[in-house]
């Protein structure tokens, strides 16, 4: 029986469509006309053997042979993508400042930066795990060449020269309640918050949106690390806001609705840069790190047109 030698142009397309959400949109990013992507997503679960997607509102959804077939094409784009890269970057060499959230510390420090090093060894890379004012600050005084950020994109430093800060996603934010303590919160109480120490974006739009709702809370625990919000969340201390981006085991995402609690608004994300760099290395890590969240941001549901 011969062996199924999947197209990594196909493959492409594919991952392409589910990150941006449409298939229209992976056509532009691929240089392939919308006909031309719908043929290749044919292709596609001709060789797979099994539907890829199903019917979901007005777009698509993966099966669960989708889902399969979606991180093995990851880990095949990427993979090629590595090797390109190392082949043609081989004498790159510098150093590189990055800063990120503690959200993002599994994701990208193992996967991005073990990639990274890899394909450049000549490379140095100084990450720091911290949050938004510090990130904000030390690439505004460029003690960082990256940085990945909540917030609106926009930010400008001292001199009036504006970062360069690309979004990458605009999460929803989420109640975050214990994954085994169940969740119980009597009407007549007030909710008890679980926070970062201020000033937090998570914690003012928590607050704004349950004095909206004239539901009365209080603050039950304050940590300055993320590590500290799972750990009073999994013991079931009251509930805290973040996105679905790296939550432990110990935690769950509340359902839209659950517990009565109201609804909450979406966050950008953004990869600020500092003026200045632009280096060859800082760019290539700048497209590594855009990859992999995007990647962990998978819309429900695509369009094909």
């Amino acid at each position: 029986m011969s062996q199924t030698t999947f197209d990594l142009a196909v493959l492409r397309s594919f991952v392409a469509g589910m990150d941006l959400g449409s298939f229209a949109k992976a056509a532009d990013r691929v240089g392939r006309s919308t006909s031309a992507v719908s043929a290749q997503l044919r292709k596609l679960e001709e060789q797979a053997g099994a539907p890829l997607f199903r019917k979901s509102g007005r777009g698509l959804a993966l099966t669960d042979a989708g889902e399969v077939m979606l991180g093995y094409a990851r880990r095949l784009v990427e993979l090629n993508d590595e090797a390109a890269v190392a082949i043609r970057g081989v004498d790159l060499e510098g150093w590189i400042r990055l800063g990120l959230q503690e959200d993002f510390g599994e994701v990208v420090l193992p996967d991005v930066l073990g990639r990274f090093a890899r394909a450049h060894p000549k490379v140095r890379i100084e990450a720091r795990v911290a949050r938004n004012t510090e990130l904000l600050e030390r690439i505004d005084t460029g003690q960082l060449d990256l940085a990945l950020v909540w917030g609106a994109a926009g930010v400008t430093d001292d001199r009036n020269a504006a970062m360069i800060a690309e979004p990458i996603a605009a999460p929803p934010m989420r109640w975050i309640a214990s994954s085994t303590v169940p969740w119980q919160f009597g009407a007549d109480e007030a909710l008890p918050l679980i926070a970062f120490d201020r000033p937090c974006l998570f914690h003012s739009a928590a607050a704004a949106a349950l004095d909206r709702a004239g539901i009365k809370w209080r603050v039950a625990f304050t940590s300055p690390s993320l590590s500290g919000l799972w750990a009073a969340a999994a013991a079931g201390l009251g509930v805290t806001v973040r996105t679905s981006y790296g939550l432990p085991s110990t935690v769950r995402a509340l359902d839209a609705g659950e517990g009565e609690l109201p609804a909450l608004p979406s966050i950008p994300l953004a990869l600020h840069r500092a003026s200045g760099s632009a280096s060859p290395p800082v760019e290539r890590l700048a497209a590594l790190v855009m990859a992999s969240v995007r990647a962990a941001h998978v819309p429900e549901e695509t369009a094909l047109a």
